[in-house]
């Protein structure tokens, strides 16, 4: 063989569906030429009958013994040279000679999020992958995902010294764009005035909403945003959140608890309300916002559809989804993903 052939494993036996399928399906007709790829793929994976000359394919059956002697395979057969992509989600349960890329697209397995909406053979499977990957991925040199909040994700569950990358892999890279139109309402909005009428309660999402423009801040945006809350009964969020104001220069004033009809004149000065808040049994403010002409910007919840349509929706257990809103309502798009097509993603990988 020609030692100066690059060789490149690609290792997935346990993609054979769905989103996965589909790309792997892309990479296996994408690599160059002149490379020489091993595969490890799922025996219920359908291949097309003219694959590339380069590719040697080496199936697994989907079950624990045959998954290990895959693993081992994986270990004896890697030289120092080689290149390595897992692209099933898990690190190499060996550690390789050659350098490893695992790619992770599944957020059950990153995310600590319930499985008992899952069958107990898909709870079991689950758990035991998620086990797999806390605790082999020193064997992985990187780790590449789809998007910036999955990078955000798997830092912030496993530590920000893991080395994880951002490469947006799709089949087809054209006709993508990260906005439709521009809402013409937005452009004659000669500030950025934001209201929340709230209480100090924990489950009025203060903390997230500022935390949201902190974001926003860290990007020079700095919409103004008023509260109303009580400084005696919430007084350490409202020290909390003049600790945020005064760290980030942010635009926000708490204007205390005030009457009805202050409330009222309120909603006539400001452009928008924001409504964070993850529980409400009506949820007043959106009424009044409403009959005051007020564009909404509030929780996808199903309380808030019962009573509004908001301009703007988001997750109110995400601040980076709160601050998303509020982009979008001021008109500052964000930059489209620079998708890779499978050419682009091996250019990028290898």
């Amino acid at each position: 063989m020609n030692e100066n052939l690059k060789r490149v494993f690609l290792h997935a036996p346990n993609v054979h569906q769905g989103g996965g399928k589909s790309l792997l399906t892309a990479l296996l007709n994408s690599f160059p030429d002149d490379w020489k790829v091993f595969t490890q793929l799922d025996t219920r994976m359908t291949l097309s009958s003219n694959l590339p000359e380069n590719l040697s394919v080496k199936f697994v059956k989907p079950s624990i013994l045959q998954r290990l002697r895959a693993e081992w395979w994986l270990a004896q057969n890697v030289l120092p040279q080689d290149d390595v992509l897992c692209f099933g989600n898990l690190p190499p349960l060996f550690k390789l000679q050659g350098r490893v890329t695992v790619f992770v697209q599944n957020r059950y397995l990153v995310d600590k999020v319930s499985l008992r909406n899952f069958s107990f053979r898909d709870r079991l499977r689950l758990s035991l992958e998620r086990i797999w990957l806390s605790t082999k991925m020193c064997n992985a040199d990187e780790f590449v995902v789809q998007t910036p909040s999955m990078k955000i994700l798997l830092n912030s569950e496993f530590g920000a010294d893991i080395q994880v990358h951002v490469k947006p892999f799709v089949n087809l890279k054209e006709g993508y764009a990260r906005s439709l139109r521009q809402n013409d309402f937005h452009q004659c909005l000669s500030r950025w005035n934001f209201l929340y009428v709230a209480s100090g309660d924990s489950h009025k999402n203060h903390c997230r909403l500022v935390e949201a423009w902190c974001l926003l801040a860290k990007e020079n945006l700095f919409p103004s945003l008023y509260l109303t809350l009580d400084e005696m009964s919430s007084s350490d969020l409202c020290q909390w959140i003049n600790s945020k104001k005064k760290q980030f220069g942010l635009h926000l004033e708490n204007l205390g608890i005030l009457p009805y009809d202050q409330v009222k004149q309120l909603y006539t000065q400001v452009q928008a309300l924001i409504f964070p808040s993850t529980l409400e049994s009506f949820g007043l403010p959106l009424i009044e916002a409403r009959q005051a002409g007020l564009p909404v910007l509030a929780s996808e919840l199903d309380y808030v559809r019962d009573v509004v349509d908001p301009e703007q929706s988001f997750d109110p257990e995400s601040p980076l989804s709160i601050a998303r809103a509020v982009k979008r309502f001021i008109g500052s798009n964000s930059e489209p993903l620079p998708l890779l097509d499978a050419v682009d993603f091996i250019r990028n990988i290898f």
